[in-house]
């Protein structure tokens, strides 16, 4: 497995390279967008770790660029604690998924063999289920023909739920999706938006794509209601 990690953090950085050849990965390593995004260009990668504020072309960038070339490495992105908006966005961009500091060695490998299991596939620009329709670049919701107006949370759960459209999601990990790992707030607030979104995506088109699972969380229908 071949890996490369991009981080400003020389230290971190130095610390990854170490623990994944460990691993038994070969690992390239970049401190700065421009070249971390040269590297992926000219390399092939299994995954590739890229930190979200680089020097020189920061995380988001070099994510979308490497998409808009067909490029569809695998990408883990490492974001801030308390980036909220930043996981939501580097999602949008077309990473596979984020990894917020500081985190456990032990998970980021996990997470890293997960992605690069999953392959270098093509993913749609817009997420679909049946007719409910989702543009996370444009961040704009349509049920058919008509647009549905989101708020930013409401937005960023849907995007959540149709990232795993047939799969049942844990009020936890929605409140670590869309919210935050260190969320301690009334945990029933998922409740909430699952209730704000049906009255808006669901009930006026008599349809119930999000499905409550007694004991073990949600479910967005995979075809939509």
């Amino acid at each position: 497995m071949r890996v490369l990690v991009v981080d400003d953090e020389r230290r971190l950085a130095r610390s990854l390279e170490l623990g994944l050849e460990a691993e038994g990965m070969a690992v390239d390593v970049a401190h700065d967008g421009t070249d971390g995004l040269w590297m992926a260009r000219e390399n092939t990668y299994d995954a590739i770790v890229l930190d979200l504020m680089l020097p020189g072309i920061n995380g988001y960038r070099v994510c979308a660029t490497l998409r808009e070339e067909g490029n569809w490495t695998p990408v883990l992105m490492l974001t801030a604690k308390d980036g909220e908006w930043d996981q939501v966005e580097g999602l949008d961009t077309g990473a596979d998924d984020y990894l917020t500091k500081p985190f456990s060695f032990p998970v980021l490998v996990a997470r890293l063999r997960a992605v690069a299991r999953r392959g270098a596939r093509e993913r749609p620009t817009v997420l679909e289920a049946g007719d409910l329709r989702l543009d996370p670049a444009a961040r704009r919701t349509w049920r058919g023909d008509d647009e549905i107006t989101l708020t930013s949370r409401e937005f960023s759960m849907l995007a959540f739920l149709m990232r795993h459209k047939g799969d049942v999601v844990s009020k936890r990990q929605v409140l670590e999706a869309v919210w935050d790992d260190d969320f301690e707030g009334d945990p029933n607030i998922v409740e909430v938006y699952v209730r704000h979104l049906r009255n808006k995506l669901d009930r006026p088109y008599d349809r119930a794509a999000i499905q409550t699972i007694r004991g073990a969380g949600y479910r967005l229908s995979s075809d939509g209601g």
